[in-house]
């Protein structure tokens, strides 16, 4: 009877859990993998412990500048898709004007577009206006389905924050630019940067989009395309599980801030006892 009474008061967190395991199960077999020294070039399975991927994860070289190149090309898009999402997420949520439903459909396409449908449309253009594909034909097609995560992502922090602390700070005579800077940037800034984290992750990992617009470039997903027909080398799974470590990271690191904020502001709220005259 304890027994089954502990599984119904867990058995949400219980499946959590395992749902939690599966979807990482995949990432940790990347993990063991890249401490792997494989029998062949087209073997998988665990052969050897050997930290000597990690040493040398650039022992071939094409693949590091495939990796550079991936992140320059996705830190680009993002400072773009940012900049130009969180504007919108804020005309959206805090303006009225004509077209703005037609506004919010025209955001959610790309979203719902197959990405294949999207690579051959953006390939026809710059064919059709004869752009050559390459390093920024890239960036544009990235900007181009990065924008509509961006303004989702914001706009559901815009719509979770309370107006009145904007009212209030403009009541004490802050003008908009200080309210804007001290009250409504701070509060919409966790936003802000998990809209960037998402864009830089989907930009560096796309592969379809990419690979219609790409030319002669290579980013760090086609060169694992490539490389799969010949073998795909041990380093492969050492940038994947470094890229998903950073990412943990960060993650953590704004956890972390977020809960000392609240902590010192908890802190910072006066007593009843303290309220009370002596």
């Amino acid at each position: 009877m304890r027994i089954s009474r502990w599984l119904a008061d867990r058995w949400v967190m219980i499946v959590a859990l395992l749902v939690l395991g599966y979807l990482s199960l995949p990432i940790l077999v990347v993990a063991g993998l890249s401490f792997n020294r494989p029998s062949s070039r087209l073997s998988y399975d665990f052969n050897e412990f050997t930290l000597d991927n990690w040493r040398q994860p650039c022992a071939t070289s094409d693949m590091c500048d495939a990796v550079v190149r991936s992140v320059q090309i996705g830190f680009i898009a993002t400072v773009v898709a940012t900049v130009l999402g969180t504007l919108m997420a804020f005309a959206l949520v805090r303006h009225r004007f004509r077209g703005r439903a037609g506004v919010n459909v025209l955001i959610f396409l790309p979203m719902a577009t197959p990405e294949l449908v999207m690579g051959t449309s953006l390939l026809a253009l710059f064919v059709s206006a004869g752009v050559p594909q390459g390093f920024w034909t890239i960036v544009i097609a990235h900007v181009m389905f990065c924008v509509s995560f961006v303004v989702v992502t914001v706009k559901a922090r815009l719509a979770g924050m309370d107006r009145r602390l904007e009212e209030a700070a403009m009541d004490l005579y802050a003008s908009e630019w200080q309210t804007f800077r001290r009250i409504t940037l701070p509060l919409v800034l966790p936003g802000i940067v998990a809209a960037a984290l998402l864009a830089f992750s989907l930009s560096f990992d796309d592969f379809i989009i990419t690979n219609f617009n790409a030319g002669t470039t290579v980013t760090f997903p086609m060169y694992v395309w490539g490389a799969a027909q010949r073998g795909i080398p041990p380093q492969v799974n050492v940038i994947g599980t470094a890229m998903f470590a950073i990412a943990l990271l960060l993650v953590g690191l704004s956890s972390l801030r977020g809960r000392r904020e609240r902590r010192a502001n908890l802190l910072a709220v006066p007593t009843p006892q303290a309220r009370r005259p002596s």
